[in-house]
Formats: structure tokens, sequence, C-alpha cells
């Protein structure tokens, strides 16, 4: 278990300039660079997909790609992220552009992301070598798939010259390269956060109108601390498609669009009635609090109400914990040693679950005190 530290985009992009010039000696240095922030979710825990609203804020980890044209059809990529869960993964990849030979789902995984966003990117593509670096950990919750297929994103469109003008599309446009190349049905919130993040704030992010509302993080007495479990989650598991799937059950049952259109009455009644399964109704009693939660955070957070937001965490956790069930010993460990620090005001899983990190909103004294040092304050 440790304490996330975050090593400077600058910094990330000077090991860049070396790490290219090391697998591509006779290149010139790279001209093009793209970048896509992680992210952690502060509240709102699996209500994307089901139509809800998120609490989610950009991180200062960041994947970069770094590269230039190679006035060829073929695109190289290497990556120096070597915590790969399969030993024989590559750190290298390549392959020819979509207009010369198609791109499929393949190996090495992680290249998947990268040519699931070339393949779903609008304009035609022009053959490069790049790098890919990441402060983002990897399987952590903090959303380094995501980020990786916005610094591509953002790569490709400074390759082509064709910067995609409304942002919402080039978060969609991420999101379908996951769905498609990653088989993860991940909801929107990820792609989006790393697309319009804005500093010093949270994004209230309605996932069914795309809708968002920038929530300030001003007061400096407060800061929220990542801590990483250190046990790697893979989203693309069996376990979350079941979860995507028992909430969709669920709104069969209730009769409605998604989760996001439930009420507690109605799902209770139903239960009641026989009509729905004790696993079911866990999973819904989950999606439906949890989107009311999240509202709730926002205007307490708008407030100043800290403490509040808080207990509105802890909430989270626990119905992520025990209706939900996709914590794991290490989260809950994690939480329950935050939650008996004095100076703590909330402690929670965050991300897909079955690992990752926690996010603990804490005073900043506390801190201090224990000699915690380069976070940043809300």
């Amino acid at each position: 278990m440790s304490i996330i530290k975050t090593e400077t985009t600058e910094a990330l992009i000077e090991r860049g300039f070396e790490f290219f010039a090391k697998h591509f000696p006779d290149v010139e240095k790279p001209d093009k660079l793209g970048i896509g922030p992680g992210r952690v979710n502060l509240i709102g825990e699996h209500t994307d997909y089901n139509d809800g609203f998120v609490l989610p804020m950009a991180l200062p980890m960041v994947t970069i790609m770094l590269g230039r044209a190679n006035n060829s059809d073929t695109c190289r990529v290497v990556t120096a992220c070597n915590d790969f869960d399969e030993i024989e993964d590559s750190n290298k990849t390549e392959f020819k552009i979509p207009t010369v030979k198609p791109l499929y789902v393949g190996t090495p995984k992680w290249a998947n992301y990268v040519k699931g966003v070339i393949a779903c990117f609008q304009s035609i593509i022009v053959g490069f070598d790049a790098v890919i670096l990441s402060s983002v950990p990897l399987g952590g919750g903090l959303s380094s798939s995501a980020s990786l297929e916005v610094a591509t994103y953002s790569f490709i469109e400074a390759i082509t010259g064709n910067k995609t003008i409304q942002l919402v599309q080039k978060a969609m446009v991420c999101q379908k390269a996951e769905h498609m190349f990653a088989g993860v049905p991940c909801g929107i919130m990820d792609q989006f956060i790393s697309v319009m993040g804005i500093e010093g704030h949270a994004l209230l992010i309605d996932c069914k109108s795309l809708q968002y509302e920038p929530v300030p993080l001003t007061e400096s007495n407060y800061v929220f601390l990542i801590t990483n479990s250190n046990v790697h989650h893979e989203l693309s598991s069996s376990q979350y498609q079941l979860r995507r799937y028992q909430c969709e059950e669920a709104s069969d049952l209730l009769n409605v669009q998604s989760l996001r259109f439930a009420t507690m009455e109605n799902l209770n009644k139903v239960h009641l009635n026989g009509k729905m399964n004790e696993i079911i109704y866990k999973r819904a009693r989950h999606v439906i609090t949890e989107i009311e939660r999240t509202k709730t955070a926002a205007d307490v957070l708008k407030r100043g109400d800290y403490k509040s937001f808080g207990e509105l965490m802890n909430a989270s956790h626990n119905s992520l914990r025990d209706d939900f069930e996709v914590s794991c010993t290490e989260l809950d460990q994690l939480v329950e040693l935050a939650r008996k620090v004095p100076g703590v005001l909330g402690s929670r899983m965050t991300g897909g679950g079955f690992g990752g990190c926690t996010v603990t909103l804490v005073r900043a004294t506390v801190l201090q005190l224990y000699g915690i040092t380069r976070v940043r304050a809300v």
C-alpha cells in the first residue's frame, strides 16, 4: 500500500525525449505531443453507464504520447509503462495505417487502446514513430486507459493537423475505442473528464445529457489524498461486465430506460412483490442511492460543507462494499484505517473496484503532521 506521488508533466516529457532517442536513434527529435490526464472520481461510482451523475476531477498524473511523422504508412510505438500483468506483453508495437490495412484487436494489449483511437479517428492517419510514458498507475482506478486514449487522440490531432472542435465528440470517440478494441463497456465519465477537466474544479457530469457543471475546489485547508492499494484490477474482467448486465436487468424489471429513472419506492415495491432477487435489488439500490448522493455532494461542496461531503463519501464506500460488492479486503482496510485518523472527514474506494485506489478527504494539517508531501490542495 502506498501514497500516490506525482512526477511532473515537465519531467515526464523530458524523460520522453530521452526514451525516444533510445528507441528511435536514427530519427529526428519528436515535434508532436499529446497529453491525457488521469482522474479521481470523488463520488458517483458505477453510475455513468446507468445514465446517472458523477463528480470526478482531472489529476496532475498524465499519460503522454511523444513523436513525429515518419513519411511512411507504418506506425511504430514504444511504451515505457512496463508493469503489465502479462509477462509476454511487449513494450513495442508496429502496424500499418488503417487506409493500408484495417486495424484489429491483438497483442500487446496496451496497443489496442492506441489502435482503437486511430481506427475511430475521423481523418486519414499518417505513419509515425512515438513513445508513451505515464505517471498514472496502471489498473489503479485512476483511469490510465482513458488517459492513454486521450493522449493518443491529442497526438493524432497534432500529427494530422485535424483538431476536433467539439470536445465532447473527442471524449465519445475515445469511449468508442475502449468499447471496440479493449472490450470494456465503460461509461463516458473517464474520457469526459480527461478531455474536459478544469484546473481547480471537479465536474458534476450528467451522463445522460452530457451537460456538466464545474464545482470549485478552492478550500486550501482540505486535500483529497489518493492511496494505492497496489491491487491491480482489469475492467475487462467478467465482474465489471456482470455488474452492468445486472443493472440492465434491474432496469428491465422496473420498466425504466435506465436506473437513472428509477426510484427507491418503485424498487422496494418490485422487490417485495417477489419479482426481483436480492442480488439485483442490492445492485439497483446502490445505483439509485449513489446518484442521489452525488447530486447532494456537489451541492454541499459548492457551499463549502466539507463535513457533509465526507459523510457522503463514507456512505458511498459502504454501498459499494455491501450492495454493489466491488470493493476488496485491501481497499476496505485502507478506508477503515483512514477513517480512524483525526482530521479525516471521509474515505472511499474510487474507480471500478476490485483493487486500485482510495480517495480520502483530510485536513491539510494532518498531512503535515504525518510528513506527507507532494499532494495537491483541493
